[in-house]
């Protein structure tokens, strides 16, 4: 069998404001030595992070080894915008939902599943609501567009009986505060989370049945007669089954080449601002989630904490083939949102940005993940299709079930996909995608 060698590791830009405001309750480990297990999961993000949970589950008495390449929550997991979204979210496209209303059901059915392990997991390890927050979301709209957006997935999810409720511009600046959107379309079944908070109560809840080494990159792996063997920097991992959790980085271990697109989305958190600070008119209720009603549009949260609040702004787009972005990007993209943050909250505008940071996605251009067994007792659980806290949960449990021998619905209908489609060749892929990307962002208008 071909041993695999990895050249590109991780990097990540900026310091995510949700990782700065988390703690953690366990010492940071390196791998050291050479260490025999039953399984080993590369990957220390949502996706292996359910499965080395769904494994303790499923054979509680084995040896369930995790490899993460930097230190949890540091990564992507604890860079997205915290939405567990149970209704489409297609972001390949510019609208939210484009399936047929079979395919939308199952999608359905697939996410609150996933949304579902992580509430167990939250109660199991005492996650609080600032973590963990089934409060639905709301698709916010300043525009015509967004309106008819918001009515276009309104008529979508009324067609398959799902909940959904309008709301006016006087309902919007009473959540919200501010008078920037005219009307929203808010579902009742996203879950909100705190990422980093999640990541960490989660690698936490498993400490006693897992055994995580962090700063041990893999950097080779390869196997001998059935059991694999992984070479970090300083020791090796030993197992006869391994799941692969590291989203678009699959292609740097030789699987999915050619098929996986590298998005790069950015955002910015606020400095601290109490309610007197806020101004006559405020920042709403205490805590609040929303989507654009446009997907290249501002996705905006409030949060509260001890009396004190934040504002989070997530916007732009960037294909990056190379899976890294220059700090100066980060900047400049910063001074941007801190623009579109003053024009939604002109009172606060003084309230400087104090942290800033890039996040990896990874798509496929037919929105499918690179799922499956992709040699013998070697597992992928990646690409995310750009909601990675519940596609990656439910790609995590189910590479587990699969790799364990479990059967189940959920299994049988995740695996019944295709291959993720090529892409055109380079440069053609990037320039044809950021015209895709600067052509939508454009037409968000207002939105972003």
């Amino acid at each position: 069998m071909a041993t695999h060698r990895i050249q590109k590791l991780p990097v990540d830009t900026g310091v995510s404001g949700w990782e700065a405001l988390s703690a953690r309750t366990f010492p940071v480990r390196p791998l050291s030595g050479d260490v025999n297990a039953d399984w080993l999961i590369i990957g220390a993000g949502f996706a292996g992070l359910s499965a080395a949970r769904r494994l303790t589950q499923l054979r509680p008495h084995d040896k369930i080894v995790v490899l993460e390449a930097g230190e949890v929550a540091k990564g992507p997991a604890g860079r997205n915008s915290g939405f567990m979204i149970d209704v489409p979210h297609n972001l390949s496209s510019g609208q939210y939902s484009v399936a047929d209303a079979a395919a939308t059901r199952q999608e359905i059915r697939q996410n609150r599943f996933a949304i579902q392990f992580a509430a167990d997991s939250a109660l199991e390890y005492g996650m609080s609501s600032e973590t963990f927050d089934p409060s639905g979301k709301i698709n916010a709209a300043a525009t015509r567009r967004g309106f008819a957006l918001n009515e276009d997935y309104a008529r979508s999810l009324g067609g398959i009986g799902e909940h959904y409720e309008m709301l006016d511009a006087k309902q919007m600046r009473d959540i919200t505060g501010t008078d920037y959107y005219d009307s929203g379309l808010y579902t009742p079944g996203c879950t909100v989370i705190q990422p980093a908070d999640y990541i960490h109560a989660l690698a936490g809840g498993l400490s006693e049945k897992i055994s995580l080494f962090e700063h041990s990159p893999v950097i080779e792996l390869g196997r001998t007669g059935q059991i694999w063997r992984a070479r970090s920097t300083r020791g090796t991992v030993s197992a006869p089954k391994v799941i692969v959790a590291v989203n678009g980085f699959i292609q740097e271990f030789g699987f999915f080449r050619g098929r996986l697109m590298h998005i790069f989305t950015y955002a910015s958190m606020t400095a601290p601002f109490t309610a007197d600070e806020a101004g006559r008119h405020g920042t709403g209720r205490p805590r609040w989630a929303l989507l654009p009603a446009d997907p290249m549009g501002a996705t905006v949260r409030k949060i509260t904490s001890q009396g004190q609040s934040r504002i989070v702004i997530r916007t732009r787009f960037t294909y990056d083939p190379k899976m890294q972005v220059s700090d100066d990007r980060v900047m400049r993209i910063a001074r941007q949102q801190k623009r579109s943050f003053a024009a939604r909250f002109k009172e606060l505008g003084d309230i400087p940005v104090e942290y800033s940071w890039a996040g990896r996605l990874c798509l496929s251009r037919n929105h499918v993940p690179a799922f499956g067994e992709v040699e013998e007792n070697l597992y992928s659980a990646c690409c995310e299709n750009g909601l990675g806290t519940v596609k990656s949960t439910l790609a995590g449990v189910m590479a587990a079930d699969l790799a364990a021998g479990v059967a189940s619905p959920q299994l049988n209908a995740f695996e019944d996909q295709p291959m993720p489609s090529r892409l055109p060749p380079e440069p053609m892929g990037w320039l044809g995608a950021s015209v895709v990307i600067k052509w939508q962002e454009w037409r968000a208008g207002r939105e972003r």
